[in-house]
């Protein structure tokens, strides 16, 4: 676990913040790299405590060391390796910031949020499946679980030991939860829970699930374990995004669980929808984290890629490109920290969590678009990591809420008049 010592089996890191290969995993051996450097153009590591930038390091450390060397592999056959839940586990990343007493790490939501950022600079996949853990079974069970549940269930998902999914989305409903056609019904102490949801990320590997569904007492959530009678969640393939990452069906058949399943604090719709705040949250993390690996990427391409004779860095369109790329990036890096310093103080607002997935995503996602024409045909090429994160920033502005519903919901919060009802 993070605390003063280093986490176990995560090597010590360099002078500079990482100990990455000097050469990517893939790449031809003339196309060398540096380490990462992290763009920081107005000092905000000062800003950041000791602790803190421990935490960023050691997961820097890892994703360079353990996971950028096997996500392309991964990323091309579609493939998650989940032999790295444990590790995840043992460095105490799963529910961070939820409280030790429950094996948890007990971390302030500023060191969750640079863990979440130096996951998503690996791959979102990679942050996807830590943010679920942590946001979406976690979190819940700790909000809304009775003592039991948390004890229960929480030191095991935080090791690791279960893996857990989140189920709202439905096929026919995504950004209208409201429209929920799973049921539970109740029948003597048990309930009988119906319905199909779809997108669920970890949901084919997990032994349990929290469910939300509609019933006569209003909506409802649930632990499901994943191997109960009825339960099945087959994995969606064919996907050009999110290869590294196991994303699933869920479908519920007359599944019966126990009323000591239902979480007993969850009512309306209300608590699904502070879940997806939490994950939104560390997604405004991740998506300066992607940018920050393409721009990192751009930068050393550019200065050592020579055309007409000298290096494309040296040329006024490349340099327009990267001066608006950093600016972006360090705008986005300030919104992500002054967040995380609201929910530490604990006046964090969902408007204001909607205003960071959407612009530091979106701000991921061009510049990755950016980045990508710059290297030119290399752009495409698996060896290079802004193809991979183009394609993955295209699921990342489509879960947890779309740009547009972000976008509304802000328009919502500075007019009082919701324009999508």
């Amino acid at each position: 676990m993070f605390g003063e010592a280093r986490p176990r089996g995560v090597p010590p890191v360099g002078p500079g913040g990482d100990s990455r290969p000097s050469r990517l995993p893939g790449r031809a051996a003339g196309n060398t790299m540096k380490p990462f450097q992290q763009l920081d153009f107005l000092g905000l590591d000062a800003e950041l405590s000791e602790d803190e930038r421990m935490v960023r390091d050691t997961v820097r450390s890892w994703s360079s060391e353990r996971y950028l060397p096997i996500v392309m592999d991964h990323f091309e056959a579609g493939t998650f390796p989940t032999e790295v839940l444990p590790e995840l586990g043992e460095m105490g990343l799963f529910g961070a910031n939820l409280p030790e007493e429950y094996g948890c790490a007990g971390l302030n939501n500023v060191a969750y949020g640079l863990i979440c950022q130096e996951l998503e600079r690996a791959d979102s996949g990679l942050r996807s499946a830590a943010s679920v853990q942590g946001s979406l079974v976690m979190w819940p069970i700790f909000e809304y679980g009775s003592e039991e549940q948390r004890r229960e269930f929480l030191p095991r998902l935080a090791t690791g030991e279960l893996i857990g999914c989140f189920g709202l989305t439905e096929p026919d409903f995504g950004s209208n939860p409201g429209g929920m056609r799973t049921t539970a019904r109740r029948d003597g102490d048990d309930w009988i829970l119906d319905g199909r949801k779809m997108w669920i990320t970890n949901g084919t590997i997990a032994q349990i699930a929290i469910m939300w569904a509609r019933s006569e007492e209003g909506f409802l959530g649930f632990v499901v374990p994943c191997d109960a009678p009825g339960f099945s969640a087959p994995e969606q393939k064919h996907k050009f995004s999110l290869r590294a990452s196991v994303t699933s069906e869920l479908v519920l058949e007359d599944v019966r669980v126990p009323d000591s399943a239902r979480l007993p604090k969850a009512k309306g719709l209300r608590a699904p929808l502070s879940c997806l705040t939490q994950a939104r949250y560390g997604i405004a993390w991740g998506g300066v984290g992607a940018a920050l690996a393409c721009f990192d990427e751009a930068l050393q391409y550019t200065k050592e890629r020579v055309v007409f004779d000298k290096p494309l860095a040296g040329f006024q369109l490349p340099q327009k490109k990267l001066a608006d790329m950093a600016t972006d990036i360090t705008l986005g890096q300030l919104m992500a920290l002054r967040l995380g310093r609201l929910k530490d103080a604990g006046t964090l607002t969902p408007a204001q969590v909607s205003m960071g997935k959407r612009n530091n995503v979106h701000l991921g996602l061009e510049v990755a678009r950016t980045v990508r024409d710059m290297l030119g045909a290399n752009g495409i090429s698996l060896e290079y990591q802004v193809g991979r994160h183009l394609c993955n920033l295209e699921s990342v502005i489509t879960y947890e809420g779309t740009h547009d519903i972000h976008t509304l919901a802000l328009g919502h919060e500075l007019t009082g008049i919701p324009a999508y009802r």
